[in-house]
Parts: C-alpha cells; sequence; structure tokens
C-alpha cells in the first residue's frame, strides 16, 4: 500500500491553483481563514489562464451606462450562450466591475491603453462586453497575494477524491507527485472547493491526433473537479450540450480575439456578413458564432478558412502584437518571429478544435456552492453559468468568502477509515504495485478515439441512440481492461493514470445525458430525434449518481 505521509487539518481546502482558486484563497485570507490550496502542477504557471489573457467580460456602469440588463441580453448572445441561470448570469455582471478594480488595485493592468477599453467578441454596432487588459503577469499577482494571506500552497498535490462523510463535504485524498515514490496526503475540512479548469483530452486533436497535450488550454485539466463532484453526489448540468472552439491550424492556441483580420475563403470571399476591413475594435466574431463553418469549409472542398489581417492599420498591427503577449500566446508570436512569418503579409489557416468542456459541470449556487453541502465548484467547470477569466474570478471570490463568513465546522474524524477513501487507496497502490501492465496513455488515447467516433461533437457530427450506446458499452469495456492492465511506474504515471479514471467518469456521464436527451439542439444533433423537444428549451437536462446508477432529471432554467 501506498503510505499515507501527511494528515492535515484546514478550514478551507481548494483543489487548483487556477484563476477561480487563487481567487477563492485571497477572499478567505483577507477575512482571516487560511485556506489550504493543492494543486497538481505549480500555482505559479498552471491551469488556462498560466500565461495570461487579455478579454474580461465585465459590466462597468460608467462604461456601459445604468441599464445593467442590456449587457445580460448582450452576454446571452455571445459565445457565452444562454445555456445559463439568469439569476446567476446577473449576479456575476453585478460583480464583476468589483473584480475588475482588484486586480487593477493588485497590479494587473486593466487598463493598457489609457482607460477602460472594450473590444473584440463584438458585433458591429452593438455593445461591447469584453474588458481589454493585460493578464501576462496574472497569475504572478495572484499567487504572490494569496502566499502572502497566508494560504497553504501544496504543488505537485494531486486530489484524487473527495471525502464524504454524513452527506456532508469532509475532506479531500491526494497524491503527493513531488518524489518519484508516490505518497498519500489526507486533508481533513468541512469545506472543499473545486477549481480544476476544463476538461481537455477527452476527444482527439482535430489536428493533431495522438498528441495528446496539443490543446487549446492546459492540458493537465481534464475535469478531475467534475469527476469527483459526481463521485460525491453532486447534481451536473450541461454534460450533454458540449462544442469546439476555433484558432490556428496544428499550432493550437485559444485567443481567436487577439487577433484582428477577417475570415475568408482561398477565393477572398469574406466567411461572415459582419466585417469587411476589421479593425482593433471590433474584429471578426463569425468563429464565436459558427465554429462548425471550418469543419464543413473542409468537407465540402471550400476551405480552408484563413484569417486575412493583411487590411489592418499599423496602430492595430502593433496593437495586435502587444496583445499576443498579453493573452499569452508567446510561442506562437516567437514561432512567427523565427520562421519570418509577418501577418500583414502571411493569411493563416483557422481550423474548429476538439470539444473542451467550458460550461459543463456542477450545479452551483451565489456562493458556488454545489448541491452537497460543503461542496464548491468555481471556474470553466461550473455547469450553469459561465464567463470565462471573468467568472472563474468573481465565483471564486464569492466562495472564500462564503466559506469565512460561515459557520466554522469542525474538520471530519478519521476520513482514512471511511469506505470510499479507504477503497481509492487500494485501487491506487495496485495501479502502482502491479510488476507489468499497460502505460496510462494508450487508455487515453482509446479513451479520445472512441469519443470522438460514438459521442461525436459539432456542427456535422451526428449523434444516435445506437452509436452512443454502442461508445458506452465501449467505455465500460475499456475502464475493465484500465482496471486489469494499467501500470505506472512512478508517482506521475500515477497521477495521469487517475486522470484517465477521472475521464472515464465524465466520457459516461456525456454519453448517458446525450442518450437521455432525446431531441436536436445546439450542437447535440441526434439522427434519430431531428426536432428540438419543447420540454428542453427553457430546462436543464440535471444528472447525479446514486448508488452507483445515474439519475436524471428536468429542471427550469431561473431567470434574472
Amino acid at each position: 500500500m501506498i503510505p499515507v505521509k501527511k494528515v492535515i487539518d484546514s478550514e478551507f481546502v481548494i483543489v487548483g491553483g487556477g484563476i477561480a482558486g487563487l481567487s477563492a484563497a485571497i477572499a478567505a485570507g483577507e477575512a482571516g481563514v487560511k485556506a489550504t490550496l493543492l494543486e497538481k502542477a505549480d500555482t505559479r504557471r498552471s491551469g488556462s489562464g498560466c500565461g495570461g489573457n487579455d478579454h474580461f467580460f465585465c459590466y462597468l456602469p460608467e462604461v456601459h451606462g445604468p441599464d445593467i440588463r442590456r449587457i445580460l441580453r448582450e452576454m446571452m448572445l455571445s459565445m457565452v450562450g444562454d445555456r445559463m441561470d439568469g439569476d446567476l448570469a446577473l449576479f456575476f455582471l453585478e460583480k464583476s466591475g468589483e473584480m475588475v478594480r482588484r486586480w487593477h488595485e493588485w497590479g494587473i493592468n486593466m487598463k493598457p491603453y489609457g482607460g477602460f477599453e472594450f473590444r473584440g467578441h463584438a458585433f458591429p454596432g452593438r455593445p461591447r462586453i469584453w474588458l481589454k487588459y493585460d493578464g501576462h503577469n496574472q497569475k504572478a499577482v495572484l499567487n504572490g497575494k494569496a502566499r502572502a494571506l497566508g494560504t497553504e500552497v501544496m504543488n505537485h498535490h494531486s486530489v484524487l477524491d473527495v471525502a464524504v462523510s454524513g452527506g456532508r463535504v469532509a475532506g479531500v485524498l491526494a497524491l503527493d507527485t513531488s518524489r518519484d515514490e508516490p505518497s498519500f496526503t489526507l486533508v481533513r475540512s468541512p469545506n472543499v472547493l473545486l477549481a480544476t479548469g476544463m476538461t481537455t483530452r477527452l476527444y482527439n486533436s482535430t489536428v493533431t491526433p495522438g498528441y495528446l497535450f496539443n490543446s487549446t488550454s492546459c492540458p493537465a485539466c481534464v475535469g478531475s473537479g467534475i469527476a469527483h463532484a459526481l463521485r460525491a453526489g453532486a447534481r451536473l448540468v450541461n454534460m450533454e450540450l458540449n462544442g469546439g472552439h476555433v484558432g490556428p491550424a496544428y499550432f493550437t492556441r485559444s485567443g481567436k480575439a487577439t487577433w484582428i483580420g477577417v475570415y475568408k475563403f482561398p477565393d477572398g470571399t469574406p466567411m461572415g456578413p459582419f466585417v469587411t476591413v476589421p479593425t482593433r475594435d471590433c474584429g471578426d466574431i463569425t468563429a464565436d458564432l459558427w465554429s462548425g463553418a471550418f469543419s464543413e469549409s473542409r468537407r465540402n472542398g471550400r476551405g480552408p478558412i484563413y484569417i486575412d489581417c493583411s487590411q489592418i492599420a499599423e496602430e492595430d498591427y502593433e496593437c495586435m502584437m502587444r496583445d499576443f503577449v498579453s493573452e499569452g500566446l508567446t510561442s506562437l508570436r516567437a514561432y512567427m518571429d523565427r520562421h519570418g512569418l509577418d501577418l500583414r503579409r502571411h493569411a493563416v489557416e483557422f481550423v474548429e478544435y476538439e470539444c473542451g468542456l467550458l460550461g459543463q459541470g456542477p450545479e452551483i449556487d451565489k456562493r458556488a456552492e454545489t448541491t452537497v453541502p460543503g461542496l464548491y465548484a468555481a471556474g470553466d467547470l461550473m455547469g450553469n453559468v459561465r464567463g470565462e477569466v471573468a467568472a472563474a474570478s468573481v465565483f471564486g471570490w464569492e466562495c472564500g468568502k462564503a466559506v469565512a463568513s460561515g459557520e466554522r465546522a469542525a474538520p471530519a474524524g478519521d476520513i482514512a477509515s471511511l469506505e470510499t477513501v479507504r477503497r481509492s487507496m487500494e485501487f491506487y497502490s495496485s495501479l502502482y504495485e502491479r510488476r507489468n501492465g499497460a502505460p496510462w496513455k494508450e487508455a487515453n488515447v482509446a479513451l479520445a478515439q472512441i469519443m470522438t467516433d460514438y459521442i461525436p461533437v459539432g456542427d456535422g457530427r451526428k449523434r444516435s441512440g445506437t452509436m452512443m450506446t454502442a461508445g458506452l458499452n465501449y467505455l465500460r469495456d475499456l475502464r475493465d481492461r484500465c482496471t486489469a492492465e494499467i501500470k505506472a511506474a512512478n508517482a506521475h504515471e500515477l497521477m495521469r493514470a487517475a486522470e484517465v479514471f477521472e475521464l472515464l467518469d465524465i466520457g459516461e456521464t456525456i454519453a448517458r445525458c446525450a442518450l437521455e436527451r432525446r431531441e436536436t439542439r445546439y450542437n447535440h444533433i441526434r439522427t434519430d430525434f431531428p426536432f428540438p423537444d419543447p420540454k428542453y428549451m427553457d430546462s436543464f437536462l440535471t444528472a447525479a449518481r446514486v448508488d452507483g446508477g445515474f439519475v436524471f432529471g428536468l429542471r427550469e432554467r431561473r431567470q434574472a
């Protein structure tokens, strides 16, 4: 058995050191609560915001005027979409301006061009809702502030399971990967925040199949928090409504709104109807609304689709190059510089990337608490509200405040004696102690292939009951094979093996929810149910795992 080398008591455990996790730690620290933050990598550079961001979704009355609902309507029309609870979306907007001012005060430049400028991700002639900022140092600033307020940061600790006792959170089981030889860490706590980011590595890379880590976001983010919430009994929403992202072909990167150009077919015809001459205020929003067109153009032979930046003003070009750094696209910019690529002369092909889960996961309230008491979720894994880095910061902050203002519950007793924790320790120990076996990477590639082939996502990639049932059977078979055959030679491989089992849980949940949703809506396109069903129009399909099985429900989306 892998040894338990640390047992810790904490008022507040944070799983994941990205934007949401660090925001929660800072809020708790300012209120006098010392958080324990467990990060599988290193908080200095982890999560989807590790290199930076340059768009912050927010409402500022001095810019937008007094009508916040006007901005809420624009939010629902944007790439963020309308698959949210209206009251949470409105609450997020109400709090977003406060976060902008905090970040600026802390040293993250929210006014890189002299004042609050809103541009990008915008329709011509409509309100602009994305604040342009310089986030290249956001992780350094947030990490430093959290540590200064007393947060106990434990890097190289990957959480394997959330312990629940008597219907309430009791702590977490973590794997210490700081050395080759693994060990367990138990943290007893009545409050746990899951802030593990979006889900990658679940589907084949569109442009480089087999290269698991060529992903739009941090490839270490595999939806662990969604799997932990599911296992703990929390209710999930939106799991079957998946989508892809758009960006440069092969050099997979997010940040499409940082580019100032027009998407065009090879004959020079603009792809969308919105702009013909781009400016830094209003680039081409087509990719936000119609990501499937990039794949369709390849299938029908009209493509590829390129982004043409040749018409932009010199001032806007310099602005774009500067914003590449703010967004964290430094490797892309370095590559272009090294190979003499000039966007004023060279068009760049854009493609639709594989599905990465963003806006699917645990249902939360305004305090970021899930349906399991003491279990919170914030960031890209939130199921019923979305707003990218801005929403991660807001709901992380609200979670930290909620924990600090709540009743001080005593940590649970010996969580190692809980059956779920004991079984987890025995299971992961067996993978490490196995003499021979298959590597985790083979299992991850097989999983991504099954999901891509049988539970597909996107325009033109249709689902059916027979195909998804077959895929679900293959996922079960793969889980059995992984349980019997995966071998982890060291702590790092054991962490990756654990991620495979988390991805298997998420893949199964998507398949079961997609089978349950007997209609076509958004990117959930079913050949056997080709029409929308009105009962889903303003409702969430909810899913929870109870006694080893899934329980589904429908609930109305709350209005603002």
